[in-house]
């Protein structure tokens, strides 16, 4: 029970602080530090399927790791895409035709 408040405070924590970090990036930074976020989300998702292949057992523990490990990938394909297309905003007319 302790380690579960432990994990909870650590959690909200984490939670404010990235929140207040992110409010603080002015907006000519916010295509590299979404690339950065990006790649470490990538990093989270090879994390995610070694534990499931060590750790999970019973399907309960399979269920819900398959799912985190989606909604992962999800949030990592849609970052660079949406990364793609705030870089693209950058780019001079000419290229964008040719």
């Amino acid at each position: 029970m302790e380690i579960m408040i432990l994990l909870l405070f650590i959690f909200v924590i984490a939670a404010f602080l990235g929140r207040e970090l992110i409010s603080k990036v002015p907006s000519q930074l916010h295509t590299p530090l979404m690339s950065a976020t990006n790649a470490i989300g990538g990093i989270t998702v090879v994390g995610a399927v070694v534990a499931v292949a060590m750790f999970a057992t019973g399907t309960l523990g399979m269920v819900l790791s398959f799912v985190a490990i989606i909604l992962a990938t999800i949030n990592v394909v849609g970052g660079y895409s949406v990364t793609q297309r705030m870089l693209g905003m950058f780019r001079k007319k000419e290229d964008k035709n040719g």
